[in-house]
């Protein structure tokens, strides 16, 4: 990314001496002298039809292109909290390619106290200017925001959902033609769900026509204050009928399990979580784990997959202050190619200011004790208990084996080896690590065995990866490893395998390895599930419905599986994903049979 990109983020904020905030990147004010949240509640709000819109509504879903300081949001938020339908979910999508920090966020909606409850909420989370999607979870409020940090048709073009109403509250029309074109008004359309509203405060012509080329119904209405009038548009057509929230079973109690069961929670549906062993009895299991994003300097789609599922994870273990062991990771220089990549890496606009940091060999010592090569500092890493995770997010656990799963009238009965039925549900989600492939044989994936190995005698230690990894044990010891070998799946300890981790420690940290040298060692294996592709498997079982997949995590699960189960939760019931389209198609389970055909077509 280069130095413009890098202001182009900015949307050059001023203050002026009405206190007002003004953009001086487009020359207009985010918000009324007059009274910002009083216009924001008669154009938008009212000019939706809310909170009228809403009433019996499981879910109702609100778009908006011009998140600004987020004033429409928390008026749209404290309307909900004051109106919200009994067990209902509130889905916000916003775009904003120019977001404000959190402290011009915080001084703009200060002038307005009676939203103070929802405003906290909201910049207790706020989002920074990483390009990308970013989640802001309002679970107190039954609600969820998706914003959009990106040009506007692209953002369009991403979102999977479909909005029961709009707010256009882009800068003017004369200010910021690009928010006002065809082609945006298009991809509002076909974003909308039957019977959506649309509301904005401008008038001009290009709006009206736009609007009513793209298939809406335009009225001019009295407008706020000195603006005479403003706009109210509509779609043809009835809002689905209210169906009732499916029942859901997780065969699988690791960290993708878990992340799914507190994903379907957070929509309102409580799951059954089946596993034989007990949480975290897989490769979840370790005493600690080591939450950073894959480093792919390619900076594209799988790129942006993994840099936002690594965002949003630390943001929910951020909530987790019990599960958090240490925050931060040094990633060592290992070939000649790093430095590049590492430079690459800490100027792109996937990650947010100050998350990768290039650390000199001299700064490397410090931090490790030891001489060591130059690295990249990534300062979000989380080092995580697994336990506490899994205890907070998984619930009750049905020991249990299921033997086979059958299609019964459209529902799935879960079935023992003695053909018991253990459970009857319209949902399973196979979350199974690589045993997931007893129940999916069509996707292939590949087990990979891992052991690990730690000392529990304290010893100082920073976590660090080069090749393998070194992370800290919440009581002073130290994990390392893990090795890594294709199409194993034996369990048991070896020996050997501690020498290899031994051998890998005094390749990364030699001082280290020198002074555990003559301590005990513990370890664990466990089989880690990967794709031929190396990018995990999140959404549908193809041909058969009722059936979803999270797995092919490898070793980066806790590290994805935190959003990757927040897309397969919203596929399974209806709401919108968190993911962009093409970061979607990323995990989609039947990527493979796409490419296969595709190849077929071309070499038949």
């Amino acid at each position: 990314m280069t130095s413009d990109e890098t202001r182009a983020a900015d949307p050059a904020l001023v203050w002026g001496e009405d206190g007002l905030p003004r953009s001086g990147r487009f020359g207009d004010v985010y918000f009324s002298s007059d009274d910002g949240l009083a216009e924001t509640r008669a154009v938008f709000l009212t000019g939706c039809g809310l909170p009228e819109a809403w009433a019996g509504r499981r879910r109702f879903v609100v778009g908006e292109l011009g998140f600004g300081t987020g004033l429409n949001i928390a008026a749209l938020l404290d309307l909900w909290s004051r109106h919200r339908p009994a067990g209902g979910r509130l889905n916000i999508f916003s775009i904003e390619a120019f977001p404000v920090s959190r402290d011009d966020a915080a001084r703009a909606l200060g002038r307005w106290p009676g939203l103070a409850s929802v405003a906290e909420r909201m910049l207790a989370q706020w989002p920074g200017r990483a390009n990308g999607f970013h989640r802001l979870d309002l679970p107190e409020l039954g609600a969820t925001l998706d914003l959009a940090v990106m040009d506007v048709e692209r953002a369009l073009e991403q979102w999977t959902g479909r909005a029961d109403a709009w707010f256009l509250d882009g800068f003017a029309p004369a200010t910021n033609p690009q928010m006002w074109s065809q082609p945006v008004f298009d991809r509002i359309a076909a974003a909308s769900a039957p019977g959506a509203r649309v509301a904005t405060f401008t008038v001009a012509g290009i709006v009206r026509r736009g609007l009513q080329a793209a298939g809406f119904a335009v009225e001019k209405q009295p407008g706020h204050g000195r603006k005479r009038e403003r706009l109210e548009a509509g779609l043809s057509g009835d809002p689905a009928m209210a169906t009732p929230s499916p029942t859901v079973a997780i065969l699988g109690a690791g960290i993708a399990g878990a992340s799914l069961a507190r994903a379907f929670r957070r929509l309102g549906v409580e799951p059954v979580i089946i596993d034989a062993d007990g949480a975290g009895a897989g490769a979840s299991g370790n005493p600690a784990a080591l939450v950073s994003p894959r480093l792919d300097a390619g900076l594209g789609p799988s790129a942006a997959l993994h840099a936002q599922a690594f965002a949003h994870a630390v943001d929910l273990y951020a909530t987790l202050p019990a599960a958090v062991i240490a925050r931060g990771a040094l990633q060592l220089e290992a070939t000649a190619r790093d430095a590049a990549r590492f430079d690459t890496l800490a100027g792109a606009d996937l990650f947010e200011d100050g998350t990768l940091v290039r650390l000199d060999e001299a700064g490397a010592g410090v931090r490790l004790g030891e001489d060591a090569p130059a690295g990249l500092d990534i300062r979000d890493a989380v080092v995580l208990d697994p336990a506490e995770a899994l205890k907070a997010w998984t619930g009750p656990v049905l020991l249990a084996s299921v033997d086979r799963i059958e299609s019964r009238d459209g529902r799935q009965a879960l079935i023992d080896a003695m053909g018991a039925v253990l459970c009857t549900v319209d949902v399973v989600c196979i979350a199974g690590g690589h045993a997931s492939a007893t129940f999916a044989p069509d996707l292939t994936l590949q087990p990979i065995r891992g052991q690990a190995s730690w000392t529990l005698d304290p010893e100082p230690a920073a976590a660090v990866s080069k090749g393998g990894y070194v992370i800290p044990l919440r009581d002073g010891g130290v994990l390392f490893g893990a090795t890594f070998d294709r199409n194993r799946t034996d369990t048991a300890t070896a020996p050997d395998d501690h020498d290899r981790n031994r051998a890998l420690l005094a390749e990364t940290l030699p001082g280290l390895a020198g002074r555990i040298a003559g301590h005990e060692l513990l370890g664990r294996a466990s089989i880690r599930a990967a794709t031929r592709d190396r990018l995990p498997l999140a959404g549908p079982v193809p041909e058969t419905p009722g059936w979803f997949i999270l797995s092919g995590l490898g070793s980066r699960g806790f590290s994805t599986a935190p959003l990757l189960a927040e897309h397969v939760a919203a596929l399974a019931t209806g709401a919108p994903s968190p993911l962009p389209a093409d970061l979607a198609a990323l995990v989609d389970p039947a990527r493979f049979a796409a490419r296969a055909r595709r190849r077929a077509s071309i070499w038949p």
